[in-house]
């Protein structure tokens, strides 16, 4: 039995200053104003029992996330769910994190089968894609296999979704732009601990990386 907590939402913004030093900058809002859905990549990272189950923001943003999904397939996309992998025990994460809570990480994302591993309000369709990341970020080279099966499907853009905003969410969108994707950072589909924390990620993403939208405004892209 899952403990009761309460479910929350982020009070997201982005500041007026920045959407008007981007519409100076490029004339418009917003970079992408438009997406193929057949090109286009749901990625959801890290939505898994030892992240959900105690933040009432990552319960908060799994109706968005199966939203987004059921939407995106049906218009031909690619829904990609992002699990940690249990990965080696090194010197340096113990010394980092201490060895209690560098073990509690290195095996957050469980055993057994992956669909088995997400959270169980999710339903996996077979042709999307299953995954495991060995490093923070998604898109990291030789860390998980997601950028190369992408380019298989010839995806182009990205929507990022998940847990936690500033750390495996932000690290992917970095990674996936400099790697050339199209990124758009779903605000009100991504969850962190605090209101700051992902507000903070928000900003730096959409002054850099990519676009931040909600989970309307993406669902509109998908219609054209």
């Amino acid at each position: 039995m899952l403990p009761e907590i309460d479910v929350k939402q982020h009070e997201w913004r982005i500041e007026d200053r920045e959407y008007a030093r981007q519409e100076e900058r490029r004339g418009r809002r917003f970079a992408f104003t438009h997406l193929d859905p057949a090109r286009t990549a749901l990625a959801v990272i890290d939505m898994v029992p030892f992240f959900v189950s105690q933040n009432p923001y990552c319960r908060g943003i799994v109706p968005n996330i199966s939203r987004l999904a059921d939407s995106l397939r049906a218009a031909g996309g690619t829904v990609a769910w992002v699990l940690p992998a249990v990965g080696e025990r090194t010197a340096v994460g113990d010394e980092f994190f201490g060895p209690e809570i560098a073990e509690l990480f290195r095996t957050s994302g469980g055993t057994g089968p992956l669909a088995d591993r997400l959270w169980q309000d999710f339903l996996v369709h077979r042709e999307d894609l299953l995954v495991e990341k060995s490093a923070p970020s998604a898109f990291f080279p030789g860390r998980c296999r997601l950028p190369d099966l992408l380019e298989q499907r010839d995806v182009d853009t990205v929507l990022i979704t998940g847990t936690v905003t500033n750390v495996c969410c932000e690290s992917s969108a970095r990674d996936a732009s400099t790697l050339g994707f199209r990124v758009i950072m779903v605000a009100d589909a991504n969850a962190a601990g605090r209101d700051q924390d992902h507000n903070a990620t928000l900003h730096t993403v959409y002054r850099t990386f990519g676009d931040v939208r909600p989970t309307l405004d993406v669902l509109d892209l998908f219609k054209g």
